[in-house]
């Protein structure tokens, strides 16, 4: 019988991991903007959320966000991808941690620990283009490894004109 439960138990786990994929998170739904993502990293998903989301192109707004590290940071590259019908049309790359300079207060977690923001961001864009839209964001470390990844799926429906 503990063979057979062994067993079923190693089934289920192969396939979870096997079948892992990540459901779509609701970051805002208001009236004319929506913002979800989903982890793009198929062995871990991450927390986030925003405050108030109407102001999130013109205003300070709060967010937070919580993962556990995989890989630990001595240096962090962001890469964001903006496609729009299946094409790159943007592409954005910045080092956020490296030697001699830090920009961010999580640089230099070790593989284990938590992974946690909670405070202000500003986007510093007057307005978010109408339409729909994906944003690819990638973090990798100094090992080229990926240390979060997601897919946020923009809609946004108001005519600023």
């Amino acid at each position: 019988m503990k063979t057979s439960n062994a067993l079923l138990f190693i089934l289920v786990l192969l396939y979870i991991n096997a079948s892992t994929q990540w459901p779509t998170h609701t970051v805002c739904k208001e009236d004319n903007l929506e913002i979800y993502y989903k982890s793009c990293d198929p062995q871990q998903d991450f927390t986030l959320s925003i405050d108030h989301c109407p102001d999130i192109a013109t205003h300070t707004f709060n967010i937070r966000g919580t993962a556990v590290l995989r890989h630990s940071i001595k240096e962090l590259y962001v890469k964001l991808n903006m496609i729009v019908n299946g094409r790159t049309v943007l592409t954005y790359s910045e080092t956020l941690c490296g030697p001699g300079h830090s920009k961010l207060i999580f640089c230099g977690k070790k593989k284990g620990e938590h992974l946690h923001y909670e405070g202000p961001v500003t986007l510093g864009i007057k307005e978010i283009p109408q339409g729909d839209y994906t944003i690819s964001a990638k973090l990798t470390n100094q090992d080229h490894v990926i240390v979060a990844c997601a897919d946020f799926t923009v809609k946004n429906y108001l005519d600023y004109y």
